[in-house]
């Protein structure tokens, strides 16, 4: 798999260019942990948005055999570890920010929770994998970039080689 590191210039990059596309103003943000913490930080500052919420999501599966630990990964259901309260989402235009969409599979699950509790969500990420994507024609509303490569941001690299190749681009 190509894989692309980047920098911290070309990080700040990204944000710029995600910065003009997204349009109107948001009543708070839901930034997905982990990926997501550090391009929320910076896309709450840039867009003035002051009310940030979190969302950690996990999909946990069971396997009988290694061999059906790939199709039993894309099959399970979220689990919600932590996700605000729909009193501070009903009525409220909220931006959802992850680092990439990779399968959509995280993304989509915190934008479907978000609506039905009454929110109008819209999705941002820094990079869209169109060729991983599982949800059909299904995109973000905002990205930065695509790419077919594993990004692994400057935030990662401390996880050395092992931890990037096998990190959460995978499980996205």
């Amino acid at each position: 798999m190509r894989r692309e590191v980047l920098t911290w210039n070309d990080v700040d990059g990204l944000i710029d260019h995600l910065v003009p596309q997204i349009d109107g103003e948001f009543d708070a943000m839901i930034i997905i942990t982990r990926g997501g913490v550090i391009p929320g930080g910076l896309l709450a500052e840039a867009l003035n948005i002051s009310s940030l919420l979190t969302a950690a999501v996990d999909f946990p599966f069971e396997m009988e055999s290694e061999k059906q630990m790939d199709k039993a990964r894309f099959m399970a259901w979220p689990k919600f570890i932590q996700f605000p309260d729909e009193s501070l989402l009903r009525g409220r235009r909220l931006l959802v920010v992850d680092d990439v969409w990779g399968s959509g599979r995280t993304i989509t699950a915190v934008k479907n929770r978000v609506s039905s509790a009454g929110g109008v969500p819209k999705t941002c990420v820094l990079h869209f994998n169109p060729y991983r994507n599982l949800f059909g024609t299904a995109r973000p509303d905002y990205f930065a970039a695509i790419t077919d490569a594993h990004v692994v941001y400057p935030w990662e690299i401390h996880r050395g080689q092992e931890g990037v190749l096998l990190g959460d681009w995978d499980q996205k």
